[in-house]
Parts: C-alpha cells; sequence; structure tokens
C-alpha cells in the first residue's frame, strides 16, 4: 500500500469509529452536553464534518457548495459543535457521510503533493499539501473519536474504540472497578507525598 492509500485507510477507520459512537444511544444521550463546554458526540460528528468539507473542500479549491454554519444569518457561536432541536441525527449524519465522500473524491483526485490555502493558518504554514492536510485531519479526527469514547464512557459506559475492536483487556465489572481503586489509591498516595 503507498503512502497516500496508507494515509487514506487511516481516515476512514477514524471516521469509522467516531460514528459508531452514536449507536445505541437515544436522542438526548448523542446530543447532551457532557462538560463545562458542552462536548456532546452528535456535535463531535457534525464539527468533523465540516473539517473534512473545510480541509478537503475549499483549502484545496474543491468547495462542496455546503456552507458552513457559522456563516448563517443568525448564526449561534461554534454552531459546528453541536445539533440544535431541529437538526435531526439523520441530517448530521448525512452531512457527515457527504463529506466523507467530498473528501475522498478530493483525495483521490489530487496528489499527494498538491498544494492548498489555509487562511486561518499562520502565513509560514499556510500552504499545506495534501499529505500535510492528511495528516492534519487524521490527527483532529482521532483525537475528537478519543473525545467520544471519554463521553460515551460517561453516557452508558460503553467503552473501547468501536464493537469490532474494543481494544481494552477483558475484564468484568469487578476487575474493572479493582483497577480503576488501585489508581485512585496510587493517586492519593501520590498526592500525600507532595511537598
Amino acid at each position: 500500500m503507498d503512502e497516500k492509500a496508507t494515509l487514506h485507510s487511516y481516515l476512514r477507520i477514524r471516521r469509522a469509529d467516531l460514528l459508531s459512537k452514536l449507536d445505541g444511544l437515544d436522542e438526548y444521550s448523542v446530543r447532551r452536553p457532557m462538560t463545562r463546554t458542552g462536548t456532546n458526540l452528535l456535535g463531535l460528528v457534525k464539527h468533523v464534518a465540516y473539517v473534512q468539507l473545510g480541509y478537503f473542500g475549499e483549502v484545496l479549491g474543491r468547495p462542496s457548495g455546503v456552507p458552513d454554519p457559522w456563516e448563517r444569518e443568525g448564526a449561534e457561536d461554534d454552531a459546528d459543535m453541536w445539533a440544535t432541536a431541529g437538526e435531526t441525527r439523520a441530517d448530521v449524519v448525512a452531512l457527515y457521510r457527504f463529506s466523507a465522500a467530498h473528501a475522498d473524491a478530493t483525495i483521490a483526485a489530487l496528489p499527494l503533493d498538491a498544494v492548498g490555502e489555509v487562511p486561518w493558518w499562520a502565513e509560514e504554514r499556510r500552504h499545506p499539501t495534501l499529505h500535510t492536510l492528511l495528516v492534519h485531519v487524521c490527527v483532529e479526527i482521532s483525537r475528537h473519536a478519543g473525545h467520544a469514547d471519554v463521553v460515551r464512557e460517561l453516557i452508558d459506559g460503553a467503552v473501547g474504540m468501536s464493537a469490532a475492536n474494543p481494544n481494552l483487556p477483558e475484564r468484568g465489572d469487578a476487575e474493572w472497578a479493582a483497577f480503576r481503586d488501585r489508581i485512585e489509591a496510587a493517586a492519593r498516595e501520590a498526592a500525600g507525598r507532595q511537598v
């Protein structure tokens, strides 16, 4: 597999991991803000859709025709980070899939050394290659998939990268509780040694 195919493969896997975090949850659970800053599962999926449309669309001269949510009349701050009551899960998932297809078409059409322009990046970094953008977006999606891992565990206790690949040791509830207790004890012991 060549370098472009390898990067594209990792991008596809991380996309699927993130989207799988919505599986089996009701509307409230996928939208529920789980942190002080409002992090929620459906918002992470929506945000990544716009990340892909930006970096593999506008940045590389291949606009998708989908306007950014923050450019719409009366748009709220961080409109890409959450879904309004009027936006359905199906709408957000369709946008996510569209953004993936648009990104895939761009990646297929351009060589790794194709140069884009990222107006919101510092001048010295403003003209990255497709290769750089692939790495950047893979890292960003991985970061948000990690956020989604934690948010999903907080919602219903589901853990792991995906149902097909949990990537965790097999432990029962009692074993996980004992493991957590050992970590808690070590944290308290270390804190007690603070000078």
